[in-house]
């Protein structure tokens, strides 16, 4: 006997709609590997209707006051409290995460996060007025940009759907955002809540393939692309949106060095460190997967990481002793076993290195040494729970390996030498720079990375600025 799937729907100027040809995907449960649901694999029409809905809901959007919008944002919050239950359930589906993980780490920061932007949304302003011309006054405007294409990945799909809307909305913007398509049920929910809250057209959600996503870029009406992704879809994105001068906003992979030295505490480091590799299944842009010991620690704190590994747990996410679930699906399962295959002969698994169980996609917390620079599991995220180890003889060595990657997103430095860890933040070529702590995010600091991690900002005054333009305006005195 079948189980009937549920049946989620695109959210298109205020209400609930299916995809205008009718066709559907299937959304699986990865810590199951069973569909939960079907969602819409929206066209050509959709991605119209769509942006039609936004462009007619902007002007009015615009010109709402900063006090409107926040208010707007602070019921969204609210509401996000309110329903805190409904939404870790449709996390959880989305990505088999731990229950209390869920609960615990991504619904407070969530709602701490629009509450931040609710307050950025009366923070709209330009230098001070002047003459800088004899007879004239000059003034700058700080405006929305418009309707804004958003692409929101899978791997926090509820967290980065707030990361998208909340600037956007605050600043006076309208909004078009596509969960990915294995990830939309929590999305789905929050087009549901703030379509009680907000005007027509201002939120619409539409689900589909990147075949989807292609066409929300391309599309005439948006202002302003942004997408959570990898670098292969941020540089499609980028050229899609050169053809017609899109703005574009782009946070892409990571691969974060974790320089520990000879100084570290190291069953505090070990402790930090596993956790913050092996969260979320390592499936973090920003995770702490590459690190780089110091040789005369690196044998005993290879053991010391080894041994956490070992004890770390993975599984259902009702149980309440895991520290991570499963990988997203069974092609991000494929990709983690293949880096584990490839591995040169002279690497080392020291702990994992393999899939657990037969059911969902999970796989052990992984610990690889012995590599060398050049090795592609050093150079390319892996995207899983693995955490490499490289010995690095001196602190020039330790910066040339750190930055000699093609991403630039996160770091960190373990050490109880002040100066050291300055030089180390100053030669560190990433857009953040931990010191003796990895992953924290907290709204007023911006998130995002240099060369192919992308540009822009998320979180913070500046992430809130991508999401304005500036117009100067010039009167006469003697008008």
């Amino acid at each position: 006997m079948s189980t009937e799937l549920r049946r989620l729907r695109n959210y298109i100027g205020g209400e609930f709609r299916d995809a205008a040809d009718g066709r559907t995907t299937e959304v699986v449960n990865p810590a199951t590997g069973e569909a939960y649901a079907t969602a819409p694999l929206s066209g050509q029409a959709d991605v119209d209707a769509a942006m039609a809905a936004a462009a007619e809901a902007f002007p009015g959007w615009r010109d709402t006051t900063p006090a409107e919008r926040q208010k707007a944002l602070l019921k969204i919050a609210d509401a996000f409290e309110e329903r805190a239950e409904e939404l870790i359930a449709a996390e959880v589906e989305n990505t088999g995460k731990p229950v209390g993980l869920t609960r615990s780490e991504e619904i407070p920061p969530m709602v701490d996060q629009i509450r931040f932007f609710a307050g950025a949304a009366r923070m709209l302003e330009g230098r001070s007025a002047g003459e800088y011309m004899e007879g004239l006054t000059s003034i700058v405007r700080r405006e929305p940009v418009g309707v804004c294409a958003q692409v929101a990945p899978w791997n926090y799909p509820m967290m980065m759907a707030v990361w998208k809307f909340a600037p956007a909305i605050a600043a006076g913007n309208t909004v078009v955002l596509k969960p990915s398509d294995t990830t939309p049920a929590s999305t789905v929910l929050i087009a549901e809540i703030l379509g009680g809250i907000l005007p027509k057209g201002v939120f619409n959600v539409i689900c589909g393939d990147r075949e989807t996503g292609r066409m929300m870029v391309e599309h005439e009406i948006p202002a302003m692309a942004s997408i959570t992704g990898s670098v292969r879809a941020g540089m499609q994105v980028a050229e899609s949106a050169a053809k017609d001068v899109k703005r574009v906003h782009l946070e892409l992979g990571g691969k974060a060095p974790v320089v520990v030295f000879e100084d570290t505490d190291i069953a505090k480091a070990v402790e930090d460190i596993s956790v913050a590799g092996y969260f979320n299944a390592g499936q973090d842009c920003t995770a702490a997967t590459r690190v780089l010991v110091h040789e005369s620690i690196h044998d005993e704190f290879v053991s010391a990481l080894s041994k956490a590994a070992a004890e770390t747990k993975t599984g259902q996410p009702d149980d309440e002793d895991v520290l991570f679930g499963p990988l997203n699906n069974p092609n991000q399962l494929k990709q983690v076993e293949g880096f584990i295959e490839r591995l040169p002969a002279h690497a080392r698994v020291e702990a994992g290195g393999k899939r657990v169980g037969d059911k969902g996609y999970f796989y052990a917390p992984t610990v690889v040494s012995g590599l060398k620079q050049d090795d592609e599991i050093i150079q390319k995220e892996v995207f899983g729970p693995v955490i490499t180890v490289q010995s690095f003889r001196d602190e020039d060595q330790a910066v040339e390996w750190a930055n000699g990657v093609e991403y630039a997103l996160a770091s960190s430095v373990w050490t109880k030498d002040h100066g050291r860890a300055m030089r180390m933040s100053k030669k560190l070529d990433f857009g953040c720079v931990w010191i003796n702590t990895h992953i924290p995010l907290v709204a007023e600091m911006p998130h995002g990375g240099f060369k192919k991690s992308g540009y822009g900002k998320d979180l913070s005054g500046y992430g809130f600025d991508d999401y304005t333009r500036i117009k100067h305006v010039m009167t006469s005195l003697d008008a």
